[in-house]
């Protein structure tokens, strides 16, 4: 018999089998090991995959700089020129003015006065790079550390913290988005309870968290005791990963409908002093929320910011952008130290590129620019007061330390104590890390 024929006719295990020894002999590694061991074992693919699943859940945690945290991102693309990375008198600066920080030697644009006063804490990162000049693209990477495909959907960092370190609060979801919308952040190919909980209006607080008034507590309780016993015989005949993440998720709902913990999404709890620091419009006030959230043992909160893509009158909008961010994330930076909390959590401003220095003239606009951007990095064990990289004179090329968006990425998780080599597998049994290669920036830090 053909080798060709032997292994059309072989099954699915002898295959893999094949498969597995044939790259070792060829390139010096195995494919799947745990599969080819466990199917020379006679297992089936069932249960070797459930096998490597435990694999991957055996992680080994490094020390932790920060447990928690706020992440936000500034969707569309920021321009770098008209917030970190000021270019005074350079022609590619246009008509935005830098002014001086209480840190000797960093400038930020004039649209910063609230966070110029809080830079001591702020590392500048002047030098990201990315690949990936479009939005779909440049968020998706940004988030996941993997390029878009078709074929594959990858976990962004929130659920990476969560599926590796777990949750604080075993009652809260471990991954909160607000204003993200139709958004890249997702649990990717990790069960779906590792997925974020969407919040539209911060001030709405969580919708439809609530028993009804016109159902009682016995109502409740006797429905639910109903609904166990019809999903019992689909559970126990399909015992799929999904469908046990199901069952954990409706019941982590439960569970929330009925705890103190709810308070943590209501704003109303809040000084009203402290609410109008924040800024009363949605991204200041999913600021506060997302500190509050903190506070009662989330350990990762996206607060999304939109409006970024200044391909039209860049100036103006930045003139309208920046003001909320400026105040919202100084304002917390401040509120974060006062409280104790700023040490364990770790506050990012991110975007998915920045946008071009040479402005286009007739519209006064930017365009797409993943050559060069700045990204921002405070508390969580970061150095404050410092720049990190360096863009030319005009803002166009990276002249030192350039930082891919991997790098950044492998940054935020050796601060949260997640190992950058622990690989963890596809359902397709594909091996992937938390930020693919990249490195973290030890210099970066305290």
């Amino acid at each position: 018999m053909s080798l060709k024929k032997l292994f059309n006719e072989s099954d699915d295990l002898t295959r893999r089998a094949f498969i597995g020894h044939a790259a070792h002999g060829m390139l010096g590694v195995g494919a799947m090991p745990m599969l080819v061991h466990l199917a020379a074992q006679g297992q089936t693919a069932a249960q070797a995959q459930a096998a490597a699943q435990a694999q991957d859940d055996v992680v080994h945690l490094l020390p932790a700089r920060a447990k928690n945290v706020i992440y936000l991102y500034m969707s569309g693309g920021m321009t770098h020129l008209d917030t970190f990375d000021t270019k005074p008198g350079a022609e590619t600066q246009g008509p935005t003015e830098s002014i001086p920080t209480n840190v000797d030697g960093i400038l930020v644009s004039q649209h910063f006065p609230n966070l110029a006063r809080q830079m001591d804490k702020v590392a500048v990162i002047n030098s990201m790079w990315s690949n990936q000049g479009a939005h779909a693209q440049g968020r998706y990477f940004m988030h996941t550390s993997y390029r878009l495909r078709g074929t594959i959907k990858h976990p962004s960092l929130g659920a990476w913290l969560t599926r590796m370190a777990g949750n604080e609060n075993p009652t809260l979801p471990g991954h909160v988005i607000v204003g993200g919308g139709q958004y890249t952040a997702s649990a990717g190919f990790f069960p779906s309870k590792y997925s974020p909980l969407p919040i539209g209006d911060p001030a709405a607080g969580l919708q439809n968290s609530k028993r009804p008034k016109y159902v009682s507590e016995e109502n409740f309780n006797r429905r639910l005791a109903r609904v166990a016993e019809l999903n019992k015989a689909f559970a126990a005949k399909y015992k799929l990963e999904k469908v046990k993440a199901y069952d954990e998720m409706y019941a982590q709902a439960i569970r929330l409908m009925k705890s103190k913990d709810l308070e943590a999404f209501d704003l109303s709890k809040e000084d009203a002093a402290v609410r109008a620091a924040y800024g009363n419009d949605r991204f200041g006030q999913g600021v506060l929320l997302a500190r509050r959230l903190v506070e009662h043992g989330v350990r990762y909160i996206e607060v999304v910011s939109g409006g970024w893509d200044t391909h039209n009158q860049n100036f103006d909008a930045m003139a309208d952008r920046c003001p909320p961010v400026d105040r919202a994330m100084a304002c917390l930076l401040a509120d974060l130290e006062a409280r104790g909390m700023l040490e364990e959590t770790l506050v990012v401003l991110a975007t998915e590129f920045g946008r071009t220095p040479r402005i286009v003239t007739e519209r006064m606009g930017r365009n797409h620019y993943p050559k060069a951007f700045s990204c921002l990095l405070a508390g969580g064990g970061i150095k404050g007061g410092i720049k990190y990289g360096k863009t030319n004179e005009t803002g166009e090329e990276i002249i030192d330390k350039k930082v891919p968006v991997q790098d950044f990425n492998a940054t935020i998780a050796y601060a949260l104590g997640l190992p950058v080599d622990h690989v963890i597998h596809s359902p397709s049994g594909r091996p992937f890390r938390v930020a693919d290669k990249g490195k973290p920036v030890l210099e970066l830090f305290a």
